[in-house]
């Protein structure tokens, strides 16, 4: 279940109380006050416009969308293609190999997205390539440290025990390939990501399955 579908179920309220925040939102930067984009999601576009209205600030631009599944499962699949990318550093692979992690993993992203009824338009946005690219490409990103670090050979345990934040695409990876698994959804980097963190896949192997799918046109 996405964090929304939780708080519906647990607290009984509406579709129309929840709303999702999410972009490329590094909290270290916000909290430094430096310029940052935003998009608040929900089911009832005034509810999104009333959240935004509250969070709105000189160096903080909240944007608004319906897109609650979209929003939400853009936020949750980034951190395992963060993972990735951080893989890729780890393994010393080049800005070549980082590129076309990031790029396919937003097209793997949007597969998945869109079969559970989210909006191809948002994986444009802020909370979509936005928050994919300032997740994989910053040194403060703690998925693409954990990410390295598993690159380097360290174990899940080790990456776990070695950070001091919580790096969520090691928890949520699993999940994002079940969900996809039971929906038909191919998710080639989110699958070697999670075998890499389960032990079945050694690290040294990952390049050669990361971009591991038939030949066919890119859109596919």
């Amino acid at each position: 279940m996405r964090m929304s579908e939780v708080i519906i179920e647990e607290l009984g309220v509406g579709a129309d109380r929840v709303a999702v925040v999410s972009g490329p939102n590094l909290a270290m930067e916000i909290a430094r006050q430096e310029p940052t984009a935003s998009v608040v999601a929900c089911e009832d576009a005034a509810v999104a416009e009333r959240v935004a209205a509250l969070c709105n600030n000189p160096y903080f631009r909240p944007y608004t969308n319906t897109d609650v599944v979209g929003v939400e499962i853009a936020g949750i699949v980034k951190n395992v293609i963060a993972l990735a990318v951080g893989i890729c550093d780890g393994q010393r692979l080049g800005d070549n190999s980082k590129a076309s992690v990031i790029t396919r993993g937003l097209a793997e992203t949007t597969r998945l997205a869109t079969v559970l009824g989210g909006r191809l338009e948002t994986f444009s946005g802020l909370a979509g390539l936005g928050d994919l690219v300032a997740t994989c490409a910053s040194p403060l990103s703690r998925n693409r440290t954990a990410g390295r670090l598993l690159g380097d050979g360290l174990s899940a345990d080790e990456v776990t025990a070695e950070l001091t934040q919580t790096a969520e695409g090691m928890k949520s990876g699993s999940a994002v390939v079940d969900l996809a698994r039971r929906h038909g959804v191919e998710m080639p980097i989110s699958e070697a990501v999670v075998a890499v963190l389960d032990g079945s896949l050694a690290v040294d192997r990952i390049a050669t399955l990361l971009l591991a799918r038939d030949l066919k046109p890119e859109g596919k």
